[in-house]
């Protein structure tokens, strides 16, 4: 990071003009001999009480009590780290900074930077002179104005049009004194594969969107096509040493202050959805340009707001980003809110035929993410049958599971139970046996989702069969038939669930009786089953073979107290000796036909893991 001197911070807080500096956000009047008051832009007041000591170079707010210099004061409301808001002081007020000593190589590679800006600054100025004074770029005046934008909103984010000419970017920047090699760095040139050695323009005939930093500083372009004929739609600037696509929010120069006041940032897709939301005094908008969101752009947000408001497109794509939005999000400070758009609109196209005002109510009735999801999941589910009623639980599980009681939960489960058409109470019993689940649960070794639980290692595998006939319902239902419950399984509640899902196999959560731990059991068995790995036939044949294993390791323990019960009694005189030796050979005959038919349940289990072990 670039390090200036303490001369060169002291010589900007100097020029600062503190009453230009704060003017445009605040309306200030003078209260005397170096004193002024207005209302405070750091929160909504109708006194004032922000004052201002423009000789002092400071500032106070006797409501919120924000206080500071020139410094916090850009930091604050542009949502800047100091270095770049005394950038930032500098360039406003006409301050050169000196660098603290750097070696060659630094200075180098800054003032190599610092060329490379220039350059783009000065592309973005051709650019956009062209797009209102050259007769070629008519075409695109009457396409941005048909969008409904504004030429001052068009002027403020510097849209401009790359002429057909093939060198005019290349002749005028090598007229001001820059290379082939710096034009070709930022990504203005190209090389010709027909002419090796030649280079020419990269961007022709098309509407050219500068993309810059949070700074203003033009970093690349997205540049639309205006010919039918001609691919790419969109071509962006190639990835060079000043541009990174996906670092890039497309307004987050003129949206930063804005967002950093209000505290909540308008996430959109394109160009002209950031135009027409800033031209409808939604001055917070950023755009994505069509890609899903990153880390980067994210780290960016959360920097100068606490809500971001996700105004996406309403097809698959916008409500993908919506999801991968909520996935980056999680963890962070940030809140999510929806804005429902309806099907195939997007910003730009509402504001054009319903006007500014519908764009604004939908914004001011943005709603949690969570309400997105759950809508989302249900508007996706077929409710009309139990099955699809059914696999919807599945999915809304751990989605509610996140949700804290509220008021905003109640309504939910609302919501959720009359679409699924369970009791309100029932709906929640559900929910209450499969939140451990959802919160905690793992997949090991690519096996079961598992839960600490207090269950032994008997039970957890009485309940993966379960939870695999669940998963395989048509398998299930065979193999349900087959077992004996009071035989193959030793835990109440699951003996009962077993019993409940051979008649509801298809729909496990129909036929419910009034049974609370019954409803925590099924229930849990529905979320593990929605989240198994890999559920095969042959895992579920695995599963019952255990469970025989099981069976028959009981009974062979039956049968060797049996047959020592019976020589103790023979020992104390309780049966003649022909009684004692045949109680001992029934015992011991028995013993002998389970141990042959435990051997040939362990052949079957080796060859179904031999096929499971192929299919890895």
């Amino acid at each position: 990071m670039t390090r200036y001197t303490a001369d060169s911070r002291d010589r900007v807080r100097d020029a600062v003009d503190m009453l230009t500096l704060i003017s445009p956000r605040a309306e200030l009047r003078r209260a005397g001999a170096n004193s002024y008051f207005g209302l405070c832009p750091f929160h909504d007041e109708r006194t004032a009480s922000f004052h201002v000591l423009p000789d002092d170079k400071r500032y106070h707010c006797f409501g919120c009590q924000a206080s500071g210099d020139a410094f916090s004061f850009v930091m604050e409301t542009e949502g800047l780290d100091f270095v770049a808001a005394l950038e930032v002081l500098a360039d406003r007020f006409g301050v050169k900074l000196d660098t603290e000593d750097e070696d060659p190589a630094a200075a180098a590679r800054r003032q190599r930077r610092e060329r490379l800006y220039e350059l783009l600054g000065r592309a973005t100025t051709y650019y956009a002179r062209y797009l209102w004074e050259a007769s070629e770029a008519a075409r695109a005046r009457t396409y941005l104005i048909g969008r409904g934008l504004a030429e001052e909103t068009l002027r403020e984010f510097r849209v401009g049009y790359a002429p057909s000419a093939w060198d005019r970017i290349l002749l005028a920047s090598r007229r001001a004194g820059f290379t082939d090699e710096e034009l070709l760095a930022v990504g203005l040139a190209q090389r010709s594969q027909s002419r090796p050695g030649s280079i020419f323009d990269r961007f022709r005939e098309r509407i050219m969107f500068p993309l810059a930093d949070s700074r203003g500083r033009v970093l690349g372009f997205g540049a639309r096509a205006m010919r039918e004929n001609q691919r790419p739609k969109y071509l962006n600037t190639s990835e060079n040493d000043l541009y990174h696509k996906g670092s890039q929010l497309f307004g987050i120069d003129l949206a930063r202050g804005p967002a950093s006041r209000a505290g909540r940032a308008l996430l959109v897709e394109g160009y002209t959805d950031v135009l027409a939301l800033h031209q409808a005094g939604l001055r917070n908008a950023v755009g994505i340009m069509g890609t899903a969101l990153t880390e980067e752009q994210l780290r960016e947000l959360e920097r100068v707001a606490r809500v971001l408001e996700l105004c996406l497109d309403a097809d698959g794509a916008g409500q993908e980003a919506m999801l991968r939005a909520a996935r980056l999000a999680s963890g962070r400070s940030l809140e999510l809110r929806v804005v429902a758009l309806s099907e195939g609109a997007d910003p730009a196209e509402l504001v054009q035929r319903e006007g500014v005002d519908a764009l604004r109510k939908l914004v001011e009735g943005s709603v949690p993410f969570v309400v997105f999801q759950v809508q989302r999941i249900l508007d996706h589910a077929d409710t009309g049958s139990a099955e699809g009623r059914d696999r919807a639980f599945v999915e809304l599980q751990p989605v509610l599971a996140e949700v804290p009681p509220s008021s905003l939960r109640d309504e939910l489960v609302q919501r959720v139970a009359g679409r699924l058409e369970l009791p309100e109470r029932r709906l929640e019993s559900l929910l209450a046996g499969s939140r451990t689940t959802a919160a905690s649960s793992s997949v090991v070794g690519g096996g079961e989702p598992v839960t600490p639980s207090p269950l032994d290692q008997g039970a957890r595998a009485e309940r993966t069969f379960l939870v695999l006939c669940v998963a395989l319902p048509d398998a299930g239902r065979a193999v349900l038939a087959a077992i004996d419950p009071d035989q193959h399984l030793s835990s109440e509640p699951l003996r009962r669930a077993a019993r409940h899902l051979l008649d509801h196999i298809d729909s496990p959560l129909a036929g419910l009786p009034e049974d609370d731990e019954l409803a925590h059991v099924i229930s849990d068995l529905l979320a593990r089953a929605g989240r198994y790995p890999d559920a095969t036939k042959d895992r579920l044949e695995h599963a019952e073979l255990v469970l025989e294993l099981a069976r028959l390791d009981r009974a062979i323990r039956r049968a060797r107290v049996e047959a020592g019960a019976a020589g103790e009694a023979g020992a104390a005189g309780e049966t003649g000796a022909a009684g004692e030796t045949g109680a001992r050979g029934e015992s011991g005959a028995e013993s002998t036909a389970l141990a042959r038919e435990r051997e040939g349940v362990l052949k079957a289990v080796r060859a179904v893991v031999a096929r499971l072990e192929e299919s890895v």
